[in-house]
């Protein structure tokens, strides 16, 4: 028979001013199906020409947008809901392949970016403004919200259709011009959301797509036709991102890292308990800002939740998502992630703690060289630790013991972090009094993963956000516009009040 070989990685183009550019004088990185450890396309790193081109674009591009009414700007987001709403189930099978989740995460992934561009199509609601008559006598105040100009967005792997959604369609419709740099991990669907934005009649040049890594960002950052910026990665990315972007005199909106706590009181109910801590704890493999990393347990009726725990992480299920028949939970992104998470358990190991559910040694019969690790759960970690420290962002669920809710809280606010934080109880008292102290911009009341729906800021707080005005919602609206203030006073002509003849 004669040999059978599979065809060379696509080459990932950019999008500059409306037309798709197959770069080849660049390097470029590979992108993974971390499924099965195979590379499916090729990344060409852009630089600063790239950059150059795709903002020119877009400056190139703002006044006509800016002029063009709020409603058909809004018309442009409701094609877009139709076409994604048509290509659901192909983008969601893009998603898992590229990333790992799976399928059923996958479309959560992006119906949560959909809820977005249903905010969107409001815009005409959205930007409307203020009106005071008679400030004084004789004299009106009034507020419209302008466009900034050119907007940047820089997003993560690890959610590839929701974070940009956070983003461009709103950055749109409030009448900026945008370029996306997605994360090298995970260009294909972001490629096809641009897709589906031309083919829903949005001018050339409005949107432009670029590919890169450090280079590109920084290019982005300081380049003086940029207004505002929003970015979504880890702490460290996010402080750099916001003091180089803000130094240059721009708006940012920058979401880091996050160690979130779930506080599981002695009246919590068990089974809904454990089904909400698993979902917090390896959905999505424990890659996301918003995972539930921590549990801690409040006196020795709070820990009747750990033997179903260990039970349900034994028997969560570990496979390909890129196939019809789904596992319980996927790969992580690159065999890099995977090792470092390893590590991290290994290192926690060595210093005292105990594996009470082990992962690390996972195998897939049939995806031997797919990034794997099993749901893993370590008791007895100390908060000196690196596995209670860092964000891990993998399977894995650190369990802490604890006397009492004081105690509890005062860990969890010890955190340098504040992204989200959850309480488990029957108890009005013990969740009002976690809601008031805690110092987190997203709570959970028996719920594990409180991220906001599209009508509410995603807000965190402390190292988990730099900046001011948070993604999504009215919060989003005001981030993409400027205030404009006319007070205004009229006066009749010299011949006498005309209005009354």
């Amino acid at each position: 028979m004669p040999t059978v070989t599979s065809p060379a990685p696509a080459l990932c183009p950019f999008l500059i001013s409306g037309e798709w550019q197959h770069v080849t004088s660049l390097a470029t990185s590979p992108v993974f199906n971390p499924s099965l450890g195979e590379v499916i396309a090729e990344l060409p790193l852009g630089g600063a020409a790239e950059i150059e081109a795709a903002v020119q674009a877009a400056h190139a591009a703002f006044p006509a947008w800016a002029d063009t009414p709020p409603s058909e700007r809004a018309r442009v987001m409701f094609k877009y809901r139709t076409l994604l709403e048509r290509d659901f189930e192909a983008i969601a099978r893009l998603i898992a392949r590229e990333h790992g989740k799976t399928l059923a995460e996958a479309r959560g992934d992006l119906f949560r970016g959909f809820e977005v561009v249903e905010l969107a199509c409001a815009a005409p609601t959205l930007l409307t403004g203020e009106l005071l008559p008679n400030i004084a006598r004789g004299i009106d105040g009034e507020l419209a919200r302008h466009p900034l100009g050119v907007c940047v967005g820089i997003t993560p792997f690890n959610f590839p259709a929701m974070i940009p959604l956070w983003m461009f369609p709103l950055a749109l419709v409030c009448g900026n011009t945008f370029v996306l740099k997605p994360s090298e991990r995970v260009p294909l669907t972001a490629i096809k959301l641009t897709e589906l934005l031309i083919e829903a009649g949005l001018p050339k040049g409005v949107f432009n797509l670029v590919h890169g890594g450090r280079e590109a960002v920084d290019a982005l950052l300081t380049h003086p036709l940029v207004r505002a910026v929003s970015f979504v990665g880890s702490t460290p990315v996010a402080r750099h991102v916001h003091q180089t972007a803000s130094a240059h005199g721009k708006r940012v909106q920058a979401n880091g890292g996050a160690k979130n706590y779930v506080v599981v009181m002695p009246d919590a109910d068990v089974g809904k308990t454990v089904e909400a801590v698993m979902n917090a704890a390896f959905g999505c493999a424990g890659e996301r800002c918003m995972a539930g990393s921590s549990v801690l347990t409040v006196g020795d009726r709070g820990r009747a939740v750990l033997p179903e725990l260990v039970k349900a992480a034994k028997s969560l299920t570990v496979g390909r998502t890129d196939v019809e028949a789904q596992p319980g939970m996927g790969a992580v992104i690159t065999a890099a992630h995977r090792d470092r998470v390893r590590g991290l358990v290994d290192a926690g190991e060595r210093e005292g703690a105990k594996v009470i559910a082990d992962g690390r040694s996972v195998k897939v019969a049939d995806a031997p060289n797919g990034f794997y690790l099993g749901a893993t759960i370590v008791e007895d970690v100390r908060t000196d630790m690196k596995l209670a420290q860092e964000e891990v962002f993998g399977p894995v669920l650190n369990v802490l013991h604890m006397s009492g809710l004081d105690e509890a809280i005062a860990l969890a606010n010890a955190s340098s972090y504040g992204n989200g934080a959850a309480i488990f109880s029957r108890s009005g008292a013990a969740a009002r009094e976690f809601k008031q102290r805690v110092r987190a911009g997203m709570i959970g009341i028996n719920v594990g993963v409180p991220a906001p729906m599209a009508m509410f800021p995603f807000s965190g707080w402390n190292e988990s956000f730099f900046g001011d005005l948070h993604m999504q919602g009215r919060s989003g609206v005001l981030f993409y516009t400027q205030p404009k203030v006319t007070t205004s006073r009229w006066f009749a002509d010299g011949e006498g009040d005309i209005w009354k003849k």
